[in-house]
């Protein structure tokens, strides 16, 4: 009685002192490569004092950038996740003026925070996730097309909007790494502003939705 009460007493004790598997880690970091594919149609002209064409539509360019995640679980199965990248844009017209380009150059950090839950799916580890972002607009440049008709300055707005997530995560052995899948789609827009020295000439609002698409490797710990 007295060895298996020590036995048990000795289990507890390696049970509490014994670290912890990398999966129960509170923080996990993921570096991945990003596809950024943004939409960048016009959904309304505010202002246009140079005559645009009746039928102008605009598409922003895709993007491929390196993004890094940090992630911190409340819980197993409970997390908040931040994402820090930059992407490089153009926006070219598509109709009315095809080719035709108006914005060069928009930098653009797309500050992301997302709630998520995870599932555990035995050796996969799917997850959805929400929560809000803010598109900061770091740089931008007029286009080609504009500066050529007169309108050589350009603002981008920065703007806020929402995000949803869903991707799942596969943990390779027990060292806290894992390959990672991650998909997230945005809904925000955007007003561009187009200037003749200090003169407003074009004013639009642009709907924006990009996808982000990712894939790289993650550690837990």
């Amino acid at each position: 009685m007295r060895m298996t009460t020590a036995a048990a007493a000795m289990a507890t004790f390696l049970a509490l002192t014994a670290p912890a598997h990398a999966e129960d880690g509170k923080w996990l970091v993921k570096v991945m490569g990003t596809a950024v594919l943004p939409d960048g149609k016009i959904t309304q002209v505010d202002k246009d004092l140079v005559g645009l064409p009746a039928d102008l539509q605009t598409k922003a360019n895709d993007n491929y950038v390196p993004t890094l995640a940090i992630e911190y679980f409340f819980t197993p199965n409970i997390s908040v996740e931040t994402i820090c990248c930059m992407t490089q844009h153009d926006v070219d017209a598509t109709t009315g003026l095809p080719g035709a380009e108006l914005v060069s150059n928009a930098k653009i950090i797309p500050a992301t925070f997302t709630l998520k839950y995870h599932l555990n799916a035995g050796p996969i580890r799917p997850y959805v996730g929400a929560g809000p972002s803010y598109f900061l607009v770091v740089s931008d440049k007029s286009g080609a097309a504009t500066v050529a008709a007169g309108a050589d300055g350009f603002k981008l707005d920065d703007h806020f909007g929402v995000a949803l997530q869903a991707g799942f995560d596969i943990p390779l052995g027990e060292k806290g790494f894992a390959l990672s899948f991650d998909a997230k789609r945005y809904f925000l827009k955007t007003s561009a502003h187009w200037y003749a020295g200090d003169t407003e000439v074009i004013a639009t609002e642009h709907k924006l939705d990009p996808w982000l698409l990712s894939a790289g490797v993650g550690y837990r710990f």
